[in-house]
């Protein structure tokens, strides 16, 4: 009790100390555009674009909407459950924070380092991707060519001020947006007959063994990537910090953006699995390398679009660019944030006069351009990297969960007024119950294949789980070295933070 109360002591004089400094300095540009289009862009991108193919393919038009709804319900509990706490406490280090705050100071250690490495992989993913786009118009320029220009693009965006990050996402969002609604009106159309001269009807989405094809397992085997596509989502609440009035912004956004991303994912895959029967083996074309073969593509070709192609790689470069741009800009405010809480070096909580925290952003810079190179000389290295963020997502979704429920229950221990809350998530607890239960069953089921042959595939269960064993070393360390327990309920912090 007494480590508890010296710790949150020391917590307490450190954000008193960094205060007034940080309010001076950190600013509060993003308009309520800016938030929403942060959180559309977040979760809309290849996983939509590319990676519905392939989950068509595997457990059919029925299968696949299935499993995108389910993961669309959890995540939408998990979006309220960060909306509570990001409204009544907008600070950039969101989960990592209240994670520290609410369950125990090394959950949210843990927590926010293995977030930032998430990103700062994705963001060597997305250098990669992009110069595989462009190798599209320009196959004879070398690659590293253009992931040098990306890269530095993307750092200019986020060093310049929080607003050019916010406006570029914007409109990277927006591409995305008329893109979806642009494909959307021309499925339809093709769907009744009025544009290819064919009348498609529901004859693809109930052929051979569909809507659902292989059963429950196929449908529970693609839980993984619709979940990985909904990834992003949870951007929103870091750039709470930065909101110009997040007791109104975050609200919105999440009130309005959730649904319009469910509708755009669900539509789409329900456009997609009429046009294009199932067993089309154009559809396995689910990565950046087959651009040509996207189930938009697809569907664009099918009307004589010609330059079908060309337009979906254009909107997929975005995309990437976009991801990046949010990723580099997530990883800097959580690495930021956990210097301001003592997780992280202190020199990482320097900020510019533009309200920029450009050491941690010049770091995350760095390590994501080391994990780059590692794509060039050493494949292996990078694979392991890629695999140990996979389930970084899912880790720090269980860490909004767990959080909320916290949240809540010391917020009613502590005697304060619900009424005083500006949002207030739904069905607690249920909500956050139920999406705590589904990470853990998506993280363990992403690779049950690995335990069901003669003998256990060990290298498969590596590849596929590293990330937990790092997680729970990260927290465990913490937990040993500063000797942390869980925070009771009674004495969890609360900082109610003025937009002003």
């Amino acid at each position: 009790m007494e480590a508890i109360k010296s710790y949150n002591n020391n917590q307490n004089n450190q954000k008193k100390q960094n205060s007034k400094k940080s309010k001076e300095l950190i600013k509060r540009k993003l308009k309520a555009r800016h938030m929403t289009m942060i959180a559309i862009g977040g979760s809309i991108g290849t996983g939509l674009f590319l990676a519905t193919g392939a989950s068509i393919q595997t457990a059919g038009p029925g299968g696949a909407l299935i499993a995108y709804g389910a993961i669309g319900i959890m995540v939408y509990f998990l979006m309220t459950s960060l909306g509570e706490m990001a409204t009544l406490m907008p600070v950039s280090g969101s989960f990592s924070t209240y994670a520290s705050r609410f369950v125990d100071p090394a959950f949210g250690f843990a927590l926010g380092w293995n977030y930032w490495f998430n990103w700062a992989v994705t963001l060597a993913v997305e250098i990669v991707a992009s110069a595989i786009i462009m190798k599209f118009w320009f196959p004879d320029v070398p690659s590293i060519v253009w992931s040098a220009l990306f890269l530095g693009l993307i750092f200019f965006l986020n060093a310049l001020s929080v607003k050019s990050y916010g406006e570029s996402e914007y409109w990277f969002s927006l591409i995305k947006v008329v893109t979806i609604i642009v494909f959307i009106g021309v499925g339809l159309l093709t769907i009744f007959g009025i544009l290819g001269g064919q009348f498609i009807g529901f004859k693809n989405f109930t052929s051979g063994d569909a809507p659902v094809h292989g059963g429950l397992f196929s449908i529970l085997s693609i839980f993984f990537i619709a979940g990985f596509s909904f990834q992003g989502t949870e951007l929103v609440g870091i750039a709470a910090g930065e909101s110009e009035e997040p007791e109104k912004n975050v609200p919105k956004a999440i009130r309005q953006v959730f649904w319009r991303i469910l509708l755009f994912y669900i539509v789409a895959i329900a456009v997609i699995g009429l046009i294009i029967p199932y067993t089309s083996p154009d559809l396995l074309g689910g990565d950046v390398d087959s651009i040509a073969v996207s189930p938009f593509t697809l569907v664009f070709e099918k009307v004589g679009i010609a330059f079908a192609a060309s337009v979906m790689n254009a909107v997929i470069l975005t995309s990437v660019l976009s991801a990046g741009t949010s990723g580099l800009y997530a990883s800097t405010r959580m690495l930021w944030s956990m210097a301001r809480e003592g997780q992280a070096p202190k020199f990482l909580q320097n900020v510019n006069d533009r309200g920029i925290p450009m050491n941690a952003l010049v770091i995350t810079t760095i390590i994501g351009g080391l994990a780059f190179l590692t794509s060039i000389f050493g494949d292996q290295v990078y694979t392991w990297l890629l695999n140990a963020s996979g389930l970084t997502g899912f880790i720090a979704w269980i860490g909004i969960a767990v959080s909320h429920y916290r949240f809540r229950k010391a917020y009613m221990a502590q005697g304060r007024d619900m009424n005083d809350l500006k949002f207030k998530a739904k069905w607690f607890p249920l909500g956050p119950i139920l999406a705590f239960v589904m990470c853990i069953f998506v993280i363990f089921g992403q690779n049950y294949q690995a335990f069901l042959t003669n003998e256990i595939d060990w290298y498969g269960v590596a590849v596929s789980y590293i990330g937990l064993p790092i997680f729970l070393a990260l927290w465990l360390g913490y937990k040993l070295v500063h000797k942390t327990k869980v925070v009771p309920l009674k004495e969890c912090y609360f900082e109610e933070m003025s937009s002003k």
